[in-house]
């Protein structure tokens, strides 16, 4: 297991209620069957809306996450590069609580 896994396995766990899948045949956690957070080519992504998105987004090295690889991100979900890792956590929690609001 890398250090991007292992801390993705731990953040994960901190999140309350959420449990272990998959998503796009890669690992995710997901709330009340909604995945909210994912674990894609040693990053980690997660489901933002509104503020929270744009300030994922301002992040050097942060995108649209496109699992396809053809030019087709989704809109409301955001990869962000592990040297950004610091913030992982945060980013977790607002995913977490996007989704639940959406419920």
């Amino acid at each position: 297991m890398t250090p991007e896994e292992k801390l993705f396995d731990l953040i994960s766990e901190n999140l309350k209620d959420s449990e272990r899948s998959q998503m796009f045949g890669k690992a995710c956690f997901k709330i009340n069957k909604k995945a909210f957070i994912s674990f894609y080519d040693q990053e980690m992504v997660f489901n933002l809306s509104g503020i929270n998105r744009e300030e994922a987004l301002a992040l050097e090295g942060a995108k649209l996450f496109d699992p396809s690889a053809k030019n087709r991100p989704m809109k409301e979900w955001v990869q962000i590069p592990f040297f950004h890792s610091n913030v992982w956590s945060k980013f977790g929690q607002m995913s977490l609580d996007y989704v639940l609001s959406i419920s």
